[in-house]
């Protein structure tokens, strides 16, 4: 019999809960706030059927855009063909956490901020632009000898004969 096309077809293992994390809901999930414009991730509780997002957007990171009383609505890209949708979904706050795709980006921003203020009061003009690592120094490998090496020649008629 051929597989079947369901809303749940093929999430055995894409929905079931990690090793040791079984069990009740924390209430810390319950607890968390979001705020618009926020980046989260859509990761599937299994165990709550509720609000349950789709298979495609489990893993996917997008923004907050509208938050109601027990879920939040969260934009995440789609590509279809040759475009990229903007989807809008509203799922429920157990099959969401908060993404820390920003976190770095913020971190630099914060450290920029204070290297412009620390040169401005010393009179300088600094580029906070990320440089790429460029290439390594190079260097002479020293306390070797070198040695040569010849290939010993082929012996047809001792091969033939079978000796080694």
């Amino acid at each position: 019999m051929p597989a079947g096309h369901g809303l749940r077809s093929r999430t055995r293992d894409t929905f079931s809960r990690a090793f040791r994390k079984k069990g009740p809901t924390h209430l810390s999930t319950y607890l968390r706030t979001y705020k618009i414009g926020q980046y989260v991730d859509v990761k599937v509780n299994g165990s709550i059927h509720k609000g349950m997002p789709h298979k495609f957007y489990h893993g996917r990171t997008g923004r907050v855009w509208n938050v109601t009383k027990r879920a939040i609505g969260v934009e995440v890209n789609k590509q279809v063909r040759n475009k990229i949708i903007h989807k809008r979904i509203h799922v429920r706050v157990e099959h969401v956490q908060p993404s820390r795709c920003h976190e770095d980006f913020l971190q630099r921003v914060k450290k920029n901020d204070l290297l412009k203020a620390e040169a401005r009061t010393q009179g300088k003009i600094i580029s906070t632009k990320r440089q790429p690592e460029g290439p390594k120094p190079g260097f002479m490998v020293e306390g070797t000898t070198l040695e040569t090496v010849t290939p010993i020649p082929y012996d047809v008629v001792n091969d033939l004969k079978g000796g080694y």
